[in-house]
């Protein structure tokens, strides 16, 4: 008997290391999944998708790191709310999020800006252990017609 395995195709959770290679693997799985979920990988939402959990993943596997455990992401396509909703776990809750004031010379410190920027709504939930950092990205863009993007990433080809 042939018997089909239902795998819901609208989340992603993945316990990764927190390690660097762990945090890599994050923003790797975000754009395939993304792909596979119709999103192509060139796409404004999968590029902005991919570097938001590139900086929260970094942020847990640097900041909110305990030894010997892992960092959960976890990817929800909720299509009827036309969003993505992306979340980061990591089991550090005694040290909560800030901003830091991002000199130029500084090498850190902008992350949570760069999260500000991307995502349309975003929030931290503490957990029994640790905390989730969520952010949301609409799954089709919220412009007008004939705006410009405010931050293309190619030049538009002229002609």
């Amino acid at each position: 008997m042939n018997v089909e395995i239902s795998t819901p195709t609208t989340e992603l959770v993945q316990r990764l290391s927190a390690t660097a290679r762990g945090a890599r693997l994050a923003r790797y799985l975000t754009g395939n999944q993304l792909d596979a979920w119709g999103h192509r990988l060139d796409g404004d939402l999968n590029w902005s998708a991919q570097h938001l959990v590139a900086e929260l993943a970094a942020n847990a596997v640097t900041h909110g790191r305990v030894p010997g455990r892992d960092f959960e992401l976890r990817l929800l396509l909720l299509r009827a709310e036309d969003t993505l909703r992306i979340e980061v776990s990591d089991t550090r809750g005694d040290r909560p999020l800030r901003f830091l004031p991002g000199n130029l010379e500084d090498e850190g410190g902008r992350g949570l800006v760069l999260v500000q920027v991307l995502a349309s709504k975003w929030g931290v939930a503490e957990r029994d252990v640790g905390k989730t950092v969520w952010v949301e990205l609409p799954l089709t863009p919220r412009q007008r017609p004939g705006t410009p993007r405010p931050c293309p990433r190619r030049p538009v080809p002229e002609g």
